[in-house]
């Protein structure tokens, strides 16, 4: 007899829980779809740019994108057959956060959100030298006045002396010999 009750309630929970179910998939017959936008780079620096992609419109012609982050509204057009494709340049006064990027689709079926993370760089400074007014060479003159003269300095400086010593040798040489005429 106790068996009925509980047989009883362990049916109602299981519709309750099939329930949310039922009505998600309902959603989506209806079209309203709800996707997800992929942000590539997914990290960037201010005055950036991203790529943006998103199926969320199905077979859409074309989409709208915004986020705080960006400069100006991203305009989707579709790529590869597949889904939407944009791009979207980011503020140069963007601060370092992540920010939601929100996409609607042209008839109004569809939304999708996704995500892109601002990071600030240090400024690059240049590896190697550079010829316009020194920039670069200035960090690789500091680096030369550490380390002194080298192997290279040295085989050079021997070089120019003995060159120098046999030109003083020749011309002492030609001074001890009498003048002949």
């Amino acid at each position: 007899m106790r068996s009925l009750p509980l047989t009883f309630c362990a049916a109602i929970a299981a519709g309750a829980i099939s329930l949310p179910a039922t009505a998600a998939l309902a959603a989506t017959a209806n079209d309203d779809r709800s996707g997800t936008v992929s942000v590539s780079p997914s990290r960037v620096s201010p005055g950036g740019e991203v790529e943006l992609r998103t199926e969320a419109c199905g077979k859409g012609r074309s989409a709208r994108g915004n986020s705080e982050a960006f400069a100006s509204e991203a305009r989707f057009e579709p790529a590869d057959g597949k889904g939407l494709v944009a791009e979207a340049r980011i503020r140069s006064d963007a601060a370092p956060d992540d920010y939601e990027v929100w996409v609607t689709c042209k008839d109004g079926h569809g939304k999708a959100t996704g995500s892109v993370t601002v990071v600030h760089h240090s400024r690059p400074s240049p590896v190697a030298p550079v010829r316009a007014g020194g920039g670069g060479t200035a960090v690789l003159a500091e680096e030369a006045a550490d380390e002194g003269p080298g192997t290279r300095h040295a085989v050079i400086g021997l070089g120019l002396g003995a060159v120098a010593a046999v030109a003083v040798a020749f011309r002492s040489a030609r001074r001890r010999r009498p003048a002949q005429h």
